[in-house]
């Protein structure tokens, strides 16, 4: 037998994982078979372990992390480090990115395969990027991420959202990009702030659920407008949703105006986004944060997101989910055991049903994206979103590997700025 902490060979399958703690505290042996789970029975010490078995020792297994909003097209990972620039409006900070993306000196396939190696490593198994689609790049980023997935589709699931970064009646020719990369691969059409951004909430809506019905896709759009401008918005998404038959199949990411509502706004807005199947994206942010827990009081599907990892928009980003909970948690409140476990719904179970993905947990008949960490339990694994001892991709080992620590480390010479 292996265990865990051993170091393992690419696409290694192991035949069972002897001794984990799974999410609900129980100590099991999960047997695996053709990529998927066999079988979980109670653990039995006395049990002839198989061939191809690796003891975790107590160890936390979960289903593979889920990252439901990142940037894979924007990340500076794998580039030397650049100094952030300072912005006070989100539309100079489209600007100063749009600038930057000329002086890039690696190009966006690499940058996006290093932040894909990273988020392996450490445990996600599924990932939805948004990637820009606008006049200044047309097509080319869509295309650099659908070479990465391709690329790791044995080791990351990746969706991809067709994100008008520039807007879609502000920037004129979005509209037909956007209905061309959802031809090309897209899984999702985006959208940005329809009021603060666009100008003209129902020009880029009726857009944006045209060429959703049109191809059959689904919809994740950024809202980043406050107050009661962002709930009114909320609403006639949630409408639109409703009328489109596309429950389930609509997220809004960021919804700041969640957060920045009394008590009988947030109730009406979120009493309609439950009733409509809209799910809400939140990465933790430094302003308003959507209330997690009275969200899900009310039936609305809460699920967590990196977003951007080391770009123009801000130097911070690990692409480790768990830690991602951790700030979740830290910034709405989260401390009790309960609590914790809802914040690790929010990067596992709650993001996997956001992204539609099928076949996702640790039961028979699920798939085996699994990942291993160093902690007895859930609420232990958010707190210190500890080492992760093994990673598996449909029952393959994908990591850690040696070399995962500090994958896209590109030495400058000396004096370089």
């Amino acid at each position: 037998m292996q265990k865990a902490t051993a170091p393992f060979d690419p696409g290694e399958r192991p035949t069972a994982l002897l001794g984990a703690v799974l999410p609900d505290g129980r100590l099991a042996d999960v047997l695996l078979d053709a990529g998927r789970v066999r079988s979980v029975e109670d653990h039995d010490p006395r049990r002839p372990a198989p061939d191809g078995a690796v003891p975790l020792g107590g160890a936390l297994l979960l289903p593979a992390l889920v990252d439901g909003h990142a940037h894979l097209d924007k990340t500076l990972l794998g580039a030397p480090w650049r100094p952030h620039l300072a912005t006070t409006t989100l539309r100079e900070q489209i600007e100063a990115e749009r600038a930057s993306r000329h002086a890039a000196a690696v190009p966006v396939r690499d940058r996006a395969a290093a932040l894909a190696r990273r988020m392996v490593s450490l445990g996600t198994g599924h990932v939805r990027s948004h990637v820009d689609v606008d006049p200044d790049t047309g097509l080319d980023h869509l295309h650099a991420v659908l070479a990465v997935r391709e690329e790791f589709r044995d080791r990351l699931g990746i969706q991809i959202v067709a994100f008008p970064q520039s807007g879609v009646v502000a920037a004129p020719g979005v509209a037909a990009l956007l209905d061309a990369a959802l031809a090309d691969g897209a899984d999702l059409i985006g959208g940005l702030d329809p009021v603060g951004f666009d100008g003209d909430a129902a020009g880029q809506l009726d857009t944006v659920f045209g060429l959703a019905e049109r191809h059959g896709k689904g919809i994740d759009l950024h809202l980043h407008d406050g107050g009661e401008t962002g709930t009114a918005q909320l609403r006639d998404i949630a409408a639109r949703t409703a009328a489109a038959g596309l429950g389930g199949r609509v997220a809004v990411s960021h919804a700041y105006a969640l957060g920045a509502v009394d008590d009988a706004e947030l109730d009406r807005t979120a009493t309609a986004l439950a009733a409509a199947g809209v799910a809400i994206m939140t990465n933790g942010p430094s302003g308003p944060v959507p209330p997690v827990l009275r969200l899900a009081e009310h039936g609305v599907r809460v699920f967590a997101g990196s977003d951007n990892i080391r770009d123009t928009w801000w130097p911070y980003g690990t692409a480790d989910m768990l830690e991602r909970a951790t700030i979740i948690g830290l910034r709405t409140g989260l401390m009790t055991d309960p609590e914790l476990h809802h914040a690790a719904g929010l990067v596992t179970t709650g993001a996997a049903a956001a992204l539609g993905l099928e076949g996702y947990g640790i039961a028979p008949g699920t798939r085996a994206d699994l990942v291993a960490v160093a902690a007895g339990s859930v609420p232990e694994a958010v707190a210190a979103h500890p080492r992760r001892l093994l990673v598996l991709h449909a029952g393959r080992v994908v990591g850690p590997f040696a070399d995962d620590a500090y994958p896209t480390f590109a030495p400058q010479p000396r004096g370089a700025r």
